[in-house]
């Protein structure tokens, strides 16, 4: 018997290269009767801070090609 293994989370294709967030370190199944929530703790490859090297937080949002430190995927 084959086990099953979890739904991974997909990121955006326009997320910076450089943002991080636990869910990416997190092997673990959804709980479908659990409500949608994003309690990911998000931190920046460049600056190892929830702050990008522009000084803006950084976010699963905020990290878009809007900003100069992004990087693509």
């Amino acid at each position: 018997m084959a086990i099953e293994k979890p739904r991974q989370f997909k990121a955006s294709m326009n997320r910076c290269e450089k943002l991080r967030w636990k869910a990416m370190f997190i092997d673990a199944a959804p709980d479908p009767e659990a409500e949608p929530a994003s309690s990911s703790g998000y931190w920046c490859q460049h600056t190892f801070t929830c702050l990008g090297p522009d000084g803006k937080i950084v976010d699963d949002f905020e990290c878009s090609p809007a900003r100069g430190c992004y990087e693509a995927l």
